[in-house]
């Protein structure tokens, strides 16, 4: 079964890892940037050895998001984002063939073990099934 396991973070968490902390996201030094990647390397290459791994990337900070939509001739509009009141948004994600759901469970709490300066936020990993067949009304 495939799966769709997601990290989620701020504009902030992104400010953050670049030196520049707020209240809610302390800085980080690169003595801890380096711990993180070394442990989301790991999990990757474990990932990958075992076949799990189709797909994992870690996506730019939000303050690059474009949001489309069509007006009502459709026409697109374009908009930046993220707009002021989004909290969160995903900040990576991997995609997995697993065996089991407890299998993927066990891959997002090691996932979730990163470890990050005291006093970051702590977001859930956030796990979704890829539903291949689609929809059916049967």
């Amino acid at each position: 079964m495939k799966y769709l396991v997601m990290v989620q973070g701020s504009e902030a968490d992104y400010e953050a890892m670049v030196g520049r902390g707020s209240a809610g996201s302390p800085a980080w030094d690169k003595a801890q940037l380096k711990t993180m990647f070394e442990h989301m390397n790991a999990i990757n290459t474990e990932l990958t050895a075992k076949g799990e791994m189709l797909d994992a990337q870690g996506l730019a900070a939000p303050s690059t998001t474009r949001f489309v939509t069509v007006d009502g001739e459709g026409r697109p509009v374009v908009t930046d984002g993220p707009y002021a009141e989004t909290k969160e948004v995903l900040a990576g994600y991997w995609l997995l063939d697993c065996a089991s759901l407890d299998r993927v469970t066990e891959i997002a709490a090691q996932v979730a073990r990163c470890p990050v300066p005291p006093g970051s936020p702590e977001y859930a990993v956030v796990i979704r099934p890829v539903d291949e067949a689609g929809p059916s009304q049967d």
